[in-house]
């Protein structure tokens, strides 16, 4: 996969003039659905948003879905170091980039757009200016302060804040007691000094004036000599009885304060018992909330990347294998209800004469596939019945189905080998219909597409064909040589022997894609005829012929599936692929000359 960007990204790509980051564009691989899987789009990060267009071509044309990125969560992925996921609410979009550095280069690129787009950013400040930084200061610290004032204490906390200010109360009324003692011992006093003075002056006026009360100025007018003197009960106030009863009632105030602040105490702790109840209750149905949430979640995301086959997915092993099993089961409705439907199109294929099969050829791959046929010969069609490696797991009439456990790295690496016996047909017609790619459609039902990338000789193509996707695992491709060879007699007695092989290579027209997993395969199929002799002069027929049938097979899948899911599977579809193509054999076959 190509990546291209218009932009690269770093801090420094900002608009001088409207403070926010420039375009940036780019080839990303974006997850579809379980179908289709990755499909390379062109994504742009312009103005705080995301978009993506199926190319760049095509952006005249609208974008085909957009995310604003002012909540958005970016998370790169925890193994997967090309991939990262953008999340806003419940819309998830999995990414990947061509490599680690423009996956990091696209996190930061999003990340600027955030910073410099959002409010509250430096950029946005400069460009509302500096009042609403002042406002939203100002209803932040009010929004904070009405929440701690609702918020409140509890009422012990308070209960000792009273006990605080009561004693306070207390040392402020003891001074009040000391100053009111100081100024009752100062009226006292100056009582006591008037009234000795007083006592003086009436002696002195009765004795030396007769008239004492007042005194003859020079102009013959008359002045008091002294001021009448005041009531006694002016100074009878009693300041330290006042004073007193002032303390008395204010320690009874605080004492009455005190017992209704005991009296909340004890309405506080059943309401408290009450409260924690609710609280519980509120936990309870918040926990049930947020599993509904996330299981919501996981359904409307079901089927994403994350769910996918491998170590890391997010389905277990039980999961996996149910999913795979209903696919499969799926799968076989479709195929039976297409059977019944189908009407046969009889096709004209040209068999050269079996000598022409028997050539070895001179293309580029000819050593490699004689290497094969000749390793096939030698060790498939040994017997495996004694064979402790080889376990027997399918036995049905005639069709018996071996496999022998391999594992390699946590991959599943089972040789298999089926035996079976099919009357009425040659081994030449079974090789010609299993190599035959212009008959391959129909008799094989987990192929989507195929093709021949090149043909070397009239026995030996090279083929691509992708498989059909069974969630949760992943979509296969294969890109394999198959030859056709008929194996010459070393006596008279050895029976007509074919053989077809099926080996992967690489080639330049079918190299590996993110869409598929590239599966490696090595399959031969070995067909020996056995005649039996018809009674008199009768000519051989096909109730005189049996085609016996071994059917070799090392796939590597090429990515992790759990074993047991991979062993049950290869369990089931392979007896079911053999009766399948021998049934179509037989079928093309009746009514048909013999081709030996």
């Amino acid at each position: 996969m190509s990546e291209k960007s218009s932009s690269s990204g770093s801090d420094e790509d900002v608009d001088p003039e409207s403070g926010q980051p420039v375009e940036f564009g780019g080839v990303l691989s974006k997850w579809t659905n379980y179908i289709h899987g990755w499909q390379d789009r062109w994504v742009v990060l312009k103005n705080n948003t995301l978009s993506y267009y199926k190319s760049e071509d095509e952006r005249e044309y609208g974008c085909r879905g957009s995310l604003c990125l002012s909540k958005a969560v970016i998370t790169p992925h925890e193994f997967d170091e090309c991939r990262f996921d953008i999340s806003v609410n419940d819309s998830v979009w999995y990414l990947r980039a061509e490599d680690p550095e423009h996956r990091l280069q696209w996190i930061e690129s999003i990340e600027l757009h955030k910073a410099e787009s959002g409010y509250g950013s430096e950029t946005s400040l400069r460009r509302h200016g500096s009042m609403l930084s002042l406002t939203s200061a100002a209803s932040a610290l009010s929004a904070t302060s009405t929440s701690s004032f609702k918020k409140g204490h509890r009422l012990r906390e308070k209960l000792a804040e009273m006990e605080t200010f009561r004693d306070i109360l207390c040392r402020q009324v003891d001074t009040l007691q000391k100053y009111f003692d100081s100024c009752a011992d100062a009226v006292s006093k100056d009582e006591f000094q008037r009234d000795g003075v007083e006592e003086y002056e009436d002696d002195f006026l009765t004795t030396a004036r007769p008239d004492g009360e007042y005194n003859h100025n020079n102009n013959g007018s008359k002045e008091k000599l002294f001021p009448p003197a005041s009531p006694k009960g002016m100074n009878g106030i009693d300041f330290k009885g006042e004073a007193i009863t002032f303390k008395a009632t204010t320690a009874g105030i605080l004492s009455t304060l005190s017992h209704c602040i005991e009296l909340m105490v004890k309405r506080e702790d059943s309401w408290q018992k009450r409260l924690d109840k609710e609280l519980e209750k509120r936990r309870r149905i918040e926990d049930a909330y947020k599993s509904a949430i996330s299981e919501l979640k996981k359904k409307s995301h079901y089927g994403g990347p994350d769910y996918e086959e491998g170590p890391n997915s997010l389905i277990n092993e039980d999961e996996f294998f149910d999913a795979v099993e209903a696919a499969l089961d799926r799968q076989d409705k479709i195929e039976e209800q297409c059977q019944s439907e189908k009407v046969r199109i009889p096709r004209l294929t040209l068999v050269p004469p079996g000598d022409a099969y028997s050539i070895i050829g001179t293309h580029r791959f000819a050593t490699k596939v004689e290497e094969m046929v000749q390793n096939h010969m030698t060790y498939s069609l040994q017997d495996v019945g004694g064979d402790a490696n080889w376990q027997l797991v399918i036995e049905e009439g005639e069709m018996k189905v071996y496999r022998r456990e391999v594992e390699e790295n946590g991959i599943v690496l089972d040789p298999l080998k089926a035996t079976h016996s099919v009357k009425g047909v040659t081994g030449h017609e079974v090789c010609h219909y299993f190599w035959d790619t212009a008959v391959r459609l129909d008799w094989e039902t987990t192929i989507e597409n195929f093709n021949v990338v090149e043909t070397l000789s009239d026995n030996a193509v090279i083929v691509y064909q992708t498989h059909k996707r069974v969630w949760p695992a992943s979509q296969r491709d294969v890109l394999y040589l198959s030859a056709i060879r008929k194996i010459l007699a070393t006596n008279e007695n050895d029976p007509d022997t074919w053989l077809v092989c099926n080996f992967s290579v690489d080639h330049d027209n079918a190299l590996p894609t993110n869409r598929c997993v590239r599966a490696k395969i090595n399959v031969a199929m070995i067909c020996q005829t056995l005649v039996s002799p018809p009674e008199g002069d009768k000519e051989i027929s096909r109730d005189n012929i049996l085609c016996k049938i071994t059917y070799v097979a090392n796939v590597n899948p090429g990515g992790w599936a759990p074993a047991s899911v991979l062993r049950a599977v290869a369990k089931r579809e392979y007896p079911k692929f053999l009766k399948r193509f021998t049934s179509y054999v037989q079928e093309k076959t009746s009514g048909k000359p013999i081709l030996f």
